[in-house]
C-alpha cells in the first residue's frame, strides 16, 4: 500500500503577503492561532472546511494554499 502524500503548504507565504498575523487570520477564520500555525508547518492537515475559509479569508483558492506533490 502507498504511503499518503505528503501536504505542501502556502498559507505562510499567502497569509504574509496581505499583512495578516497568525492571531489575525484564527480569529478571521474562527480558530486557534495554534491551529494556523501547525497547518503553516505541516503538523496538521485542515478540513476541507477549514481550508475553504482559509482560502476565502485570503482571497485565494484552496489550491493556491494546498497542494499535492508531484509524482516523480
Amino acid at each position: 500500500m502507498k504511503a499518503p502524500a505528503q501536504l505542501i503548504v502556502h498559507l505562510k507565504e499567502h497569509r504574509l503577503r496581505v499583512g495578516l498575523t497568525q492571531m489575525e487570520l484564527a480569529s478571521q477564520v474562527e480558530v486557534s492561532r495554534k491551529t494556523i500555525n501547525t497547518v503553516e508547518n505541516g503538523v496538521f492537515v485542515p478540513s476541507t472546511v477549514l481550508a475553504l475559509r482559509l482560502a476565502k479569508g485570503l482571497g485565494v483558492s484552496v489550491e493556491d494554499l494546498f497542494q499535492l506533490p508531484e509524482d516523480g
